[in-house]
């Protein structure tokens, strides 16, 4: 299992609270399915970042790819493969 980050930029803070539920109802189920490490907004209020853990880049983008915000263009994903260390 690999670990990807999805900084998930503000795009249309127009359209932020009116898919926000939905945005969120989205990662509540994934994390019930063990797909997301952590998850949380920026401070600055200029979007937020989800770490997923998937098995490849593919399967990552995927995940990322089908949340509500990004598909609805709320906000714009830049995804990396996370090297996680404590």
């Amino acid at each position: 299992m690999a670990y990807f980050a999805a900084i998930l930029h503000m795009a249309k803070p127009e359209l932020n609270e009116k898919h926000r539920q939905s945005h969120l109802d989205y990662l509540t189920n994934l994390e019930e399915q063990g797909k997301i490490f952590a998850k949380g907004p920026f401070v600055d209020g200029n979007g937020g970042m989800v770490i997923y853990e998937a098995n490849h880049f593919d399967e990552a983008q995927l995940l990322a790819n089908e949340d509500p915000y990004v598909k609805l263009g709320v906000r714009r994903l830049e995804l990396h493969e996370w090297n996680m260390t404590r």
